[in-house]
């Protein structure tokens, strides 16, 4: 997960009871694994003293931060929706180092086209 990211700022008041996510997260990026992935991203941890919800903010490697409240959303969630994005900006520098735009754009009519291998459905099929 941290492979993907050059930042992630955790912000939570310990006596409020609301710092579940905050905790799990901040597991997750202090394991192992995960400091091995990217020994460069810097996890800092900020203890609030006033009545400010649990925020978890993440910059990823292309510089766009995202925030996230970590009242409504659980760890789990949050570290699927960076492995979400984090596969996406591979992707996208997969095409830009092989020398492809990007995003890239699939004409109407090749989407529409039959491929190789996959019946196409008849007819009657399609209106059940």
């Amino acid at each position: 997960m941290l492979k993907f990211l050059s930042k992630v700022r955790i912000e939570f008041n310990a006596l409020d009871p609301r710092t579940a996510a905050c905790m799990e997260f901040l597991a997750q990026c202090n394991a192992r694994k995960a400091k091995e992935s990217n020994p460069a991203c810097q996890v800092q941890v900020k203890r609030r003293t006033d009545d400010q919800p649990p925020q978890i903010t993440v910059t990823f490697v292309n510089g766009v931060e995202e925030k996230f409240d970590a009242t409504a959303t659980p760890a789990q969630t949050i570290r699927n929706m960076i492995l979400e994005k984090g596969q996406y900006l591979e992707t996208e520098q997969m095409f830009r180092e092989a020398g492809e735009r990007w995003p890239v754009i699939i004409p109407e009519e090749e989407l529409n086209q039959p491929f190789p291998g996959i019946k196409p459905k008849k007819a009657e099929e399609k209106k059940q």
